[in-house]
């Protein structure tokens, strides 16, 4: 869309350039979708741009991983077969930690299918300006607010915070950032990684919108984690701790704790009724029946033993898929702002697409 109201593109990563009337800009993919007008009482006069912040897309250490807000979504979606999980990995073997193995990852890529998008937008679109964009349907919030993300916001003046992924949206297209802050970066800790994972999407259309998008997560606590995405206008998480038996419980009979009835109980007071959203895409009611649908069938998945096929799986993108080996050819282009190869066809791609 054209934007015939911007004065001026300014090249800058910091927020004490920011002023009335600016707007970051990262992927675009949204921006350039609703134009200047859609932001605001006044229209936008100038975009800062991102494009030369040179941040590391993706940094993984022992500590977990890094995303930058200017990851795109076709480089968090190589992140799993990269060299750098797969150094990690080797390191973790010599060392013999079990924990960096980081079964989470197989969230990824069903997170970044659940864009319904093509390979033009996972090219551009980032993982940063999916949280700012802050849609109910979001998956980058989906993916990061279950895996206890922690991101950073830098302010003017050198100010910088820290604040869960999970608090950072607030509402549809609300998010905690004041005027002029600037999402840096989200901070994905090993703990989380290091769990045992479920998935669960559904649309009301073949490769639709997200209507109902829920992850769980075993600890190695024992603990379990549910975070509820897509049905409710933010993201509701709940935690059930390890039940407390002889000895430290092992993550199977910690989840097989929980009861069926003890999950609804804890989601009939953890989302009330307005919070389910209201939109084409799902009515507050099925979004209602279908959260404690999949909720059950997580409850299920994770309370088996691990590598125990789960029994019911409703919607798509789970479980995950064995990848045949990619070979580099000339259906990989560059990207334009970070100059590496990057996939250009996604899994089960369409024109339709989530607020990227």
């Amino acid at each position: 869309m054209d934007m015939n109201t911007i004065e001026a593109v300014v090249r800058t990563q910091d927020p004490a350039e920011w002023r009335d009337g600016d707007a970051w800009l990262a992927g675009g993919t949204v921006l350039f979708s609703y134009g200047s007008l859609a932001f605001g009482k006044e229209p936008l006069r100038r975009l800062l741009d991102l494009g030369d912040a040179g941040w590391p897309a993706v940094t993984v250490t022992d500590a977990g991983i890094e995303l930058a807000a200017t990851c795109t979504v076709a480089e968090l979606y190589a992140l799993p077969e990269s060299e750098a999980v797969a150094t990690a990995a080797r390191s973790a073997s010599a060392s013999r930690d079990k924990a960096a193995s980081w079964p989470a990852l197989d969230l990824i890529r069903p997170c970044c299918d659940s864009f319904v998008a093509s390979f033009k937008v996972w090219n551009m679109s980032t993982v940063g300006g999916n949280l700012c964009t802050s849609l109910p349907a979001g998956p980058m919030i989906s993916l990061c607010a279950a895996l206890d993300g922690q991101a950073t916001v830098l302010g003017p003046g050198g100010a910088s915070r820290t604040v869960a992924v999970a608090d950072f949206v607030t509402g549809d297209g609300k998010n905690c950032l004041a005027p002029g802050e600037l999402l840096r970066s989200i901070r994905l800790p090993a703990s989380a990684l290091a769990s045992r994972v479920a998935f669960r999407r559904l649309s009301l259309s073949n490769l639709g919108r997200s209507g109902v998008l829920l992850i769980g997560r075993l600890d190695a606590d024992g603990t379990l984690v549910l975070t509820v995405t897509a049905a409710t206008k933010r993201p509701v998480q709940l935690r059930f701790p390890a039940a407390t038996r002889a000895g430290v419980p092992t993550r199977d009979q910690a989840s097989a704790a929980v009861s069926a009835a003890a999950l609804v109980d804890a989601l009939d007071a953890a989302i009330p009724a307005e919070l389910y959203h209201d939109d084409i895409h799902g009515l507050p009611a099925w979004r209602k029946d279908m959260t404690y649908r999949l909720a059950e069938e997580i409850r299920a998945e994770l309370a088996a033993p691990s590598g125990v096929p789960p029994v019911r799986v409703s919607g798509d993108f789970w479980p995950p898929q064995p990848q045949p080996p990619q070979r580099k050819s000339r259906q990989q282009i560059a990207s334009p702002r970070h100059g590496s190869p990057q996939q250009t066809s996604s899994p089960q791609a369409s024109p339709q697409q989530e607020g990227a």
